[in-house]
């Protein structure tokens, strides 16, 4: 598999190279477009196609050199639960492929990126609904990384993940309800960003559940990050406040986590002390109930999402919108009580910590063919805390699986800085 530019440049050297001319949306596209669906299982997208890119890489380059912003040229990929007009949009089914029909609209997201002059390479494949962590799909296949055909990306935004590593995408839009940026971040050695909730505009997006679904962006390069923190809101009218402090986990909580994985967590505790942060370490006995608290509320909102087609999907998919359907409005709203304490309760922790660090994977790999019925537990174990804050997220790469690095809610701009200042202190000692 050859590099693409995009698959060996960070951002700023790609928006250089557009600058000078050496390359031209045209040909960054030319390049994502002979590098996608690498991946031995051949499906990083689940629709594609080549003339429309190409025609969209021509209308960026028609955009007057003064109104050139910093998306300008670049290839991104979309996750196939965002309308892009005149494509399917399958949330990961044949099912929905079909009911949908053609898009007759682009979604806020996909105007938002059109809008910028950024070249869409097409829509990726996802775990079916965005319900699931793996990127198992039993109608699309499953998605093995590019880089290792023996592994699973993770999902749900696995065909986002695919891209970045095969080089068809510099950035790559996913979701993210209960880990779905974070796992295939970590699971495939790259750069994760979740917003936190509530920030972009869901119109013409297929939502699995309202109350955690965030949107977010995979790419290779933690340098860039800050470049990405305006894409699914304002720019801020008030600077970034730098952190000064952060907390980590306590060994108890890593019980499960492969000796690499917490070797890279105290690499990273150390990476964050040499820039200057105070790191204290937490006692996080409290949070063995956040996955009972979120998969509750994640399957009666996507139960009426999906209402009157359970059987359309996947057994292990039908029966959790069966048992969401199931569960008594009562329930619901004292699991719903529950979230709340639990939000009030880490609004604490953000206050007197600032950050919050931990693994976003106990595993550095999700073997292909494998039975991975316990992988869903074990894993949003680790991310439902930060789906039940609502806050953002930035998974950072480690020499072993990546860590999650979290801050209050609406605290984006600040935590992309701090990715990019982390970037800036490896390249320096690397």
């Amino acid at each position: 598999m050859a590099d693409t530019p995009q698959a060996t440049q960070d951002i700023d050297e790609l928006r250089t190279a557009l600058g000078s001319g050496s390359e031209t949306p045209t040909s960054l596209a030319t390049h994502a477009l002979a590098a996608s669906n690498q991946n031995a299982s051949r499906n990083t997208y689940l629709w594609q196609d080549a003339a429309w890119t190409r025609a969209e890489a021509a209308r960026a380059e028609a955009i007057p050199a003064s109104s050139r912003g910093p998306l300008w040229g670049l290839p991104i990929s979309i996750k196939d639960c965002f309308d892009l007009a005149g494509a399917p949009t399958t949330c990961g089914t044949y099912f929905y492929r079909d009911l949908n029909g053609i898009a007759s609209h682009d979604s806020w997201l996909v105007e938002r990126l059109r809008a910028a002059g950024a070249v869409i390479t097409g829509k990726t494949h996802l775990h079916p609904l965005a319900y699931g962590i793996t990127g198992e799909n039993p109608d699309f296949g499953d998605c093995l990384q590019p880089r290792d055909p023996t592994a699973l990306t993770g999902g749900s935004s696995s065909g986002a993940a695919a891209s970045i590593q095969e080089g068809s995408a510099v950035f790559a839009i996913g979701t993210d309800t209960g880990g779905s940026i974070r796992v295939p971040a970590a699971l495939c050695g790259l750069a994760g960003y979740r917003a936190s909730i509530g920030r972009g505009d869901w119109r013409g997006g297929a939502h699995l559940s309202q109350s955690f679904d965030t949107m977010g962006i995979l790419f290779r390069h933690l340098e860039d990050a800050p470049l990405l923190a305006n894409l699914f809101a304002p720019p801020p009218t008030a600077p970034a406040v730098p952190f000064t402090r952060f907390a980590f986990v306590d060994d108890a909580f890593l019980d499960d986590c492969e000796p690499a994985i917490i070797a890279s967590l105290h690499t990273t505790l150390r990476e964050l002390e040499a820039l200057g942060l105070t790191s204290t370490c937490i006692d996080v006995s409290w949070w063995a109930d956040t996955f009972a608290i979120l998969a509750p509320i994640q399957a009666s909102e996507a139960a009426r999402l999906h209402f009157g087609h359970f059987d359309h999907f996947e057994p292990s998919i039908r029966d959790r919108l069966k048992w969401g359907e199931s569960l008594p409005d009562a329930e619901i709203v004292a699991f719903r009580q529950r979230h709340q304490a639990f939000r009030e309760r880490m609004d604490e922790v953000f206050a007197q910590h600032q950050l919050v660090l931990l693994p976003a994977s106990p595993v550095t790999r999700l073997p292909a063919g494998h039975d991975q019925t316990q992988t869903r537990p074990r894993l949003i174990r680790y991310t439902s805390p930060f789906s039940l804050t609502g806050s953002p997220v930035i998974t950072i790469p480690c020499a072993a699986g990546g860590m999650q690095l979290s801050s209050a809610p609406g605290s984006d701009q600040s935590l992309l800085q701090l990715a990019a200042t982390l970037a800036a202190r490896r390249n320096t000692v690397s």
